[in-house]
């Protein structure tokens, strides 16, 4: 396993073993200050993080704060085990794992990793997942079958925004930073009726962005304009009736002019290209408690999305050789709409069946998927469109049984139905359909208050489909769906008279039928090369690694932080579309290690300190070639002072300006070189800085 073979990763793990252990054997009077006990949300019934038999992770909204994160992307590193693909303006796709998607083109793609901001499922379009407001992120990690279904074979995100308040309260945000960039937003939260609480939270960001375009003299073709409204009500329609509703619109107007045929930060495109999101969404949740066995909960949802991508796809200008030279565009257009209804009950304390021994949930799950798509492409003789239309139905179960004082057992199943219907104007229609079953049995020791041992197998799952490219042959269309199995032993343990804590898990996956980007490129009669992608099926793969969370409140003033993951991944008869035996090869954006360690010093009554490292192994970009990242280690830095009513925080991400790709393909795309093979790399944020002002009234 590659991962084992690593210093880094060793000395990394060797010392929070050490500072762990140092720390439960250290005889200090730290009953003044605490780890905070965190409460998730995101499962079938709230319950504290280090109770919880699971691998997963929470960032806090005071994470957030100290790296003037203002979207997911730029926070996520936090975590062990989660990745990002770029390829977008802003990140769409995570992985978790080693697994989930990277791009979409022309065809509809089934996740892996689930998105869910405030009950509205965004998977596969999170560019939005702005952390303007937002209580915390939690990170499931592995199959969650029960829970989520389909779009969570490999995990979930779930967000959620800060809820409505009982007495009223305010704050005004201002942030600038270099490269042109501000910021202003506003929260407004309180009681508007006895029965009724409000929250109202408005944010508008703007950059220039990191690229300048040489050609053009502009350096503002890779910037960003994103525009979050977000409004609560908590009503309390009577004793036994609540009604929580959630409204959500992002306007995300913003450039893409990411890659550079010299691999710089300088572009030469003459028609840069863009990445736009228009999302308004609605959920409500009603919740009905007058039942003296269980509890109701209905959860409706409803997102119309318009996601319009384009880029300028020689990445040059015409003149740049004439005569070699060629100038395309490509633009999707689509049209996204997703309604969502979920009906559950929840067993009340008293009423749980077995001889009073297991509580339970059941429920079922509707979900009505439509996609339209509009293509303008320089290559095509006209438009391209299709309609892709998916009706998801799912029942699920699940008994939390309480075997003996300190032994419990979880047992959770669902089924899951999915029909679809895919026509384009090419004349290719198909209604692939798909009968899919997931679920856990996670049994867990409670051996006392502090520590917790546990052991799961999972199953997940995702649909199977179709390729969409008319130029693929006919047998690489269609795949079928994908299954994996997760087997997990954790222990979580709270040290210190709760100064410390560590969370850790060792996993193995199994995966079948793995779907698979893989891709070939078909050569113009110009001697130009169109890149076209497609999924497929590949035999199996295994994933397998182990996650290490740990935190220490050594004294009021200081507390240390750290997070490791590592992770050996391997496909196993896969071969790809140019006949290649990859059996064997690690899988793409699954680096074998990653870590994160940061402190928090309190200088003062009114001054504190954030610093952090992230790092991360180098790792395959692609299944269908060679390139990979660079190894990093990126340093994040924020200095507070906070005074009464308003705070003034001076912050920085990448402080020592690390360069370092989050995407890359591997073809021939320049005209000076005759098109020559090489790699190209969309590059990470380099060194940021600025300064936000808050105040709260």
């Amino acid at each position: 396993m590659t991962f084992i073979k690593s210093p880094i990763t060793l000395a990394i793990l060797t010392s929070i073993v050490a500072s762990t252990t140092f720390a439960a054997d250290t005889p200090i009077n730290t009953a003044e200050q605490t780890i905070e006990v965190i409460t998730i949300d995101g499962d079938f019934r709230s319950m504290s993080l280090q109770k919880t038999a699971s691998s997963l992770s929470v960032i806090a909204s005071d994470e957030i704060s100290a790296r003037n994160a203002q979207n997911l992307e730029e926070i996520i590193a936090r975590t062990p085990n989660v990745n990002f693909s770029s390829g977008t303006q802003r990140a769409r796709y995570y992985q978790i794992r080693g697994i989930g998607e990277r791009s979409q083109f022309k065809e509809p793609i089934n996740p892996s990793v689930g998105l869910v901001i405030d009950g509205i499922d965004f998977s596969s379009i999170g560019s939005i997942a702005s952390t303007f407001d937002v209580e915390q992120v939690e990170v499931y990690r592995g199959p969650q079958g029960t829970r989520f279904g389909a779009n969570a074979m490999a995990g979930m995100i779930n967000i959620t925004s800060s809820a409505p308040t009982d007495v009223f309260e305010g704050k005004v945000r201002l942030s600038a930073g270099n490269y042109d960039s501000y910021s202003a937003g506003l929260v407004l939260s309180g009681p508007a009726t006895e029965k009724v609480n409000y929250r109202l939270a408005v944010e508008q960001y703007r950059s220039d962005g990191f690229i300048d375009n040489d050609f053009l003299n502009r350096d503002d073709t890779n910037n960003r304009d994103e525009l979050t409204m977000r409004g609560k009500l908590a009503i309390a329609i009577s004793k036994d009736l609540t009604l929580d509703i959630t409204t959500f619109i992002a306007d995300f107007d913003n450039g893409y002019d990411a890659f550079s045929l010299d691999n710089t930060r300088h572009t030469l495109s003459d028609q840069p290209g863009f990445d736009r999101q228009d999302t308004k969404a609605l959920a409500t949740k009603f919740t009905y408690q007058g039942l003296s066995d269980f509890t109701l909960e209905t959860i409706i949802s409803y997102a119309d999305s318009a996601l319009d991508y384009g880029y300028d796809e020689d990445w040059a200008y015409v003149g740049i050789r004439p005569a070699w030279e060629y100038s395309s565009e490509d633009h999707y257009f689509r049209d996204k709409t997703s309604a969502t209804f979920e009906l559950r009950a929840l067993s009340e304390q008293g009423s749980e069946i077995f001889n009073g021994s297991t509580a339970w949930v059941t429920g079922i799950y509707f979900k009505q998927e439509k996609e339209d798509l509009l293509r303008q492409y320089t290559y095509l003789s006209s438009d391209f469109s299709s309609s892709f239309d998916s009706d998801n139905m799912a029942a699920f179960i699940q008994f939390d049984s309480q075997l003996t004082q300190q032994l419990s057992l979880t047992t959770g199943l669902r089924l899951e139905r999915r029909n679809a219907d895919y026509t384009d104007s090419e004349q290719l229609s198909f209604d692939p359909s798909d009968t899919m079953v997931g679920g856990k049995v996670v049994l867990s020791y409670q051996a006392d208050e502090n520590n917790l041992f546990y052991g799961s197998v999972n199953r997940g799952y995702k649909a199977g489909g179709a390729n969409t490219e008319g130029s693929l042959p006919t047998e690489l269309r269609e795949f079928t769906a994908e299954y994996l199995w997760n087997y997990e032993l954790g222990y979580k343990v709270n040290l210190l008279n709760n100064q410390a804590y560590v969370r850790s898990a060792v996993f193995y996956m199994d995966r079948d039928d793995m779907q698979v980007r893989t891709s070939f490129l078909q050569e113009r009669e110009d001697g130009s090369t169109d890149f076209v992608s497609y999924l497929g099926n590949a035999a199996t793969g295994t994933n397998l690694g182990l996650e290490l969370e740990a935190g220490w409140q050594i004294s009021p003033e200081l507390e240390i932080y750290s997070a490791v993951g590592l992770l050996d991944t391997q496909y196993n008869g896969f071969i790809d579309a140019d006949g290649n035996d990859k059996s064997g090869d690690e899988q793409a954006h699954a680096p074998s290690y990653q870590f994160n360690l940061g402190l928090n010093y309190q200088l003062s009554d009114h001054l504190r300190v954030n610093i952090s490292v992230d790092g991360k192994d180098e790792f395959l970009f692609s299944d269908s070639h060679n390139e990979k990242s660079a190894a990093i280690e990126v340093v994040n830095m924020s200095m507070s002072y906070a005074k009464d009513d308003w705070q003034l925080k001076l912050w920085a991400r990448n402080l020592f300006d690390e360069s370092y790709a989050t995407r890359g393909f591997y073809f021939g795309n320049d005209p000076r070189d005759g098109y020559s093979a090489k790699a190209y790399y969309q590059l990470a944020e380099p060194a940021v800085f600025g300064a936000t002002f808050d105040y709260n009234f």
